[in-house]
């Protein structure tokens, strides 16, 4: 039946046509990421049954088997996480659900830059909400029944609070300085704002491991002597210098393994997850960190930070443009404040619904690219892993990488469509055909 012809005229304007162009990347992405999944579940499922030949020996088949059984739940999970999302992006866009909260606002505090913070805090807070019950069931379900879990009700509502809080202090600053730009820095208003975020971001780098992270986590200084030296050794090799060595308190939340670099420049710290230092061997810690060493001797952090920067100054300056057009609120179900006879410029202001808008919208277009950037992600980890053989026990990488996968329940036997799409980390089968593995356990 064709349409009626009001909405055919409408489907011909340039609000019209946005609306069509959601409507369909809305559409195709939730069918990708429905198929990607169900690829990866039968995949997983299919090869759950053995061990894979190259780590035959070396894994237990109980520990593949947990592995497989974990990856199809977070898998299943994932469905229904992609089907959430995009109700409820749509409830947000085309079915009103944004426009209404801005009219509620607008009618409580007129136009003005407290609506505007208002606008943004209150969608904030009610998409934290609708997200909280996957979030506590992927932690307290999912994540217990593997043994992963190790945080309490009581840790997680803490934990919840903090970061909401930490979000407001940090986030509502910096969106209003964002949203005043907006409106009194002229034409090139998001070349501030980009220029604001950018100092923003490089500052946070430095303040985060100072002063953020420890009021959700415990930081003691490395404490064993021999893993200190020999550390030590290791980073004056590769020529880096770091602030200190500290071990987090990771165990209180869960049993996952981890270690990284954080900080930047001065505040440029190594830390090491408690599980980690239980779980590897002196060396195959070093080899971990010579990986990781690995990343800055190829500048991949310095890259990528270039890299995310230029991406935003283009997400900007495509902001700058779509703010001032009518048809990109309306075709995104929002309908923007128009300026009246005698009234003040700016006296109501539509940045936030543009800010908002853009961020609501623009993942629908990334995530069709997104496997562009896992394969960037991927070549650079093959560099890291050659840097760290090249100054360090090769065999121990590969033997710190196996307990890690096991430790971590990570599928040997990923569906390769999904693993190119997703993975920013090669599949194990492809990093260890690298390396010289150790000998199987008898």
């Amino acid at each position: 039946m064709p349409p009626a012809p009001d909405a055919y005229s409408y489907f011909t304007t340039p609000a019209g046509l946005l609306t069509a162009a959601f409507a369909l990347l809305l559409a195709a992405g939730l069918l990708v990421r429905f198929w990607l999944a169900s690829r990866q579940i039968r995949h997983v499922a299919l090869h759950r049954g053995a061990v894979p030949g190259p780590f035959a020996g070396r894994i237990p088949l109980a520990a593949h088997q947990k592995a497989a059984d974990y990856t199809i739940a977070k898998g299943r999970l994932g469905l229904l996480e992609a089907a959430l999302g995009a109700a409820v992006l749509l409830g947000w866009t085309l079915l009103g659900g944004l426009n209404a909260l801005n009219q509620v606002l607008l009618s409580a505090l007129g136009g003005g830059m407290a609506q505007q913070i208002a606008l943004l805090a209150a969608f904030a807070l009610v998409s934290g909400l609708i997200d909280l019950p996957l979030a506590a069931y992927q932690t307290f379900v999912l994540e217990e029944r593997f043994g992963f879990n190790k945080t309490t009700p009581r840790l997680w509502l803490k934990d919840l609070a903090q970061s909401t809080l930490m979000g407001a202090v940090i986030g509502l600053p910096l969106a209003a300085l964002i949203l005043w730009l907006m409106g009194a820095a002229g034409a090139l208003w998001w070349l501030w704002a980009w220029g604001a975020w950018v100092a923003f971001s490089l500052a946070l780098m430095v303040v985060y491991p100072l002063f953020i992270a420890p009021l959700f986590n415990r930081f003691q200084p490395l404490e064993d002597e021999s893993l200190k030296a020999r550390v030590t050794a290791l980073m004056q090799r590769c020529g880096f210098a770091a602030k200190g060595l500290f071990v987090m308190d990771g165990s209180r939340r869960s049993a996952h393994a981890n270690a990284y670099f954080t900080g930047f420049g001065a505040a440029k710290r190594v830390v090491f997850y408690d599980t980690l230092l239980r779980q590897l061997r002196p060396g195959e810690v070093e080899a971990v960190l010579a990986h990781e060493l690995g990343h800055f001797k190829h500048r991949h952090i310095t890259k990528r930070m270039v890299g995310i920067f230029a991406m935003a100054l283009l997400g900007f300056a495509l902001l700058g443009w779509l703010s001032g057009q009518t048809w990109f609120y309306q075709g995104l179900g929002v309908q923007p404040a128009v300026l009246l006879p005698g009234q003040a410029e700016g006296s109501a202001p539509n940045d936030a619904l543009a800010l908002l808008l853009f961020l609501l919208a623009t993942p629908l277009l990334t995530f069709f690219v997104s496997p562009v950037f896992a394969q960037l992600s991927r070549r650079d980890e093959f560099e890291a892993d050659a840097y760290a053989m090249a100054q360090a026990d090769g065999s121990a990488l590969a033997s710190a990488l196996l307990k890690l996968y096991e430790d971590n329940a990570s599928t040997l036997t990923p569906d390769p469509v999904y693993a190119r799409f997703y993975y920013s980390h090669p599949p194990a089968s492809e990093r260890l055909a690298r390396m010289p593995l150790p000998q199987p356990s008898t």
